[in-house]
């Protein structure tokens, strides 16, 4: 048990966290393609369900989950960690160049959290790590049902929101120390004699239910206002979620790696230990967040602004703290050493708001839209632009996110008044080396 949790808090810290994106979830390959945009906004969900259209993702991600199945199950001796996260990452899509043979990374970290370490680390080499920014990311999908309470002329109406959903979040920030980068990225041999080479991370995640309560409402443009479409007019929506915590972890991974004259790994009793690890965690908590978005629909154009997370909190209680060291990464001694849990109190976590805005114009024949957000992630971007052919639709975007932009393009062939095929290729980042991977993203669409 012990080991296996070594493992997972070694892969948490030497991969800072999966990149999973938008782009890698997302069962709409027209959206895709036009990078992504849209979705964040409460008010923007409302408009989003009065499309013309629903897509059905074609999971073709799934075959390389189904071929690696059996080094992504922790009982078989196959297991594969790295391959594990990354697939967690983005499954539904095919990425081109996701290696299905053993990886450098998962014997890397295997061998940390077994304390098998090879003394010359260039036996790693093939398994580049980077510096990346800190990660945060907020998983809160929410499913229930408006009752409209109130009826009006040209589609408007107010209703109360009732659902539910998980609430997940993840926040990250890891440090790995520049030569060690250098010894596992360089094609030469590389030693570095009477080196300590570094790496930490701290990974905070909450596991939660959030039940929402809220508002919706769509009011009509006043008369000589837009073009009378079935979608235009002014959409609100707000959204009170009550939180019921299920699972916190806060871990601290320091690893340290010493080195003897020649640059070899050796092991100095006189320092603390080189691998030490502090888990902090609690299974009961509460807590609130508020979510409000407007939305606008006008002639042909979409506007929309939106804060998730206002005020929001979780309280955690009856947390403790236990810690785990290695004394000799060299050995093979297996299992971390481990401490007597001690009690912390309480501990409250509190999200980055996340604030997001959109602007969309969409006219016959072509169509252009975008989202700047600022939030967990920091500052980011989502957008492109499609025209239509007629039989065929083509589209272009982009994707800027942790410091990174990602490319996107994609086609539609329109089969039938009532069906389409949509095809995207987009940059897929989420791996161990940050590396921009193309994937494939395909689905139908079926029009009203």
């Amino acid at each position: 048990m012990i080991r296996r949790f070594s493992l997972v808090v070694c892969v948490l810290s030497m991969l800072f966290v999966n990149t999973a994106s938008a782009q890698n979830w997302s069962f709409d390959a027209r959206k895709v393609g036009l990078g992504s945009p849209g979705g964040e906004n409460l008010a923007s969900r409302m408009i989003d369900d009065e499309r013309e259209y629903r897509a059905i993702v074609l999971p073709f991600g799934l075959i390389q989950v189904f071929r690696d199945f059996k080094k992504l199950n922790p009982s078989n001796d196959e297991f594969d960690l790295v391959r594990t996260i990354e697939f967690a990452a983005a499954p539904i899509h095919y990425t081109i160049g996701r290696d299905s043979s053993d990886s450098k990374a998962d014997d890397f970290i295997v061998d940390i959290g077994n304390g098998e370490l090879s003394r010359d680390l260039n036996d790693y080499k093939g398994f580049i790590p980077v510096n990346q920014p800190a990660a945060a990311g907020l998983a809160a999908p929410n499913w229930g049902k408006t009752f409209r309470v109130r009826q009006g002329s040209g589609g408007s109406f107010q209703g109360v929101y009732v659902g539910a959903g998980p609430y997940i979040s993840m926040r990250t920030a890891p440090t790995i120390d520049e030569r060690l980068i250098r010894v596992l990225s360089v094609d030469e041999r590389v030693y570095l004699p009477n080196a300590q080479l570094t790496a930490s991370n701290i990974t905070q995640g909450q596991l939660a239910m959030a039940i929402a309560g809220g508002y919706r409402g769509r009011f009509e443009w006043p008369p000589g206002v837009g073009l009378g479409s079935d979608r235009e007019g002014l959409y609100l929506a707000a959204n009170y979620n009550y939180l019921h915590g299920f699972k916190y972890e806060d871990i601290d991974f320091r690893l340290r790696m010493d080195t003897d004259r020649v640059g070899l790994l050796t092991v100095n009793p006189l320092l603390p230990p080189p691998l030490f690890i502090s888990r902090t965690n609690a299974d009961s908590g509460n807590g609130m967040a508020i979510d409000v978005g407007v939305g606008a629909v006008v002639n042909n154009w979409e506007l929309g602004f939106g804060a998730n997370g206002l005020a929001n909190r979780i309280n955690w209680t009856d947390v403790e703290r236990t810690t785990y060291f290695h004394a000799n990464l060299l050995t093979g001694s297996g299992d971390l050493t481990e401490s007597v849990p001690v009690p912390v109190g309480d501990v409250r976590v509190e999200l980055p708001i996340d604030y997001r805005a959109n602007v969309g114009y969409d006219v016959e024949r072509w169509a252009a839209m975008a989202e700047f957000g600022r939030g967990m992630q920091g500052k980011s971007f989502h957008g492109g632009g499609e025209y239509r052919f007629g039989t065929v639709d083509v589209r272009g975007g982009a994707v800027y996110s942790r410091e990174m932009w990602n490319p996107a393009t994609g086609v539609g062939f329109n089969m039938s008044p009532r069906m389409s095929l949509d095809l995207a290729v987009y940059s897929n980042s989420a791996n161990v080396e940050r590396k921009r991977n193309p994937a494939v993203a395909v689905s139908l669409r079926f029009n009203r």
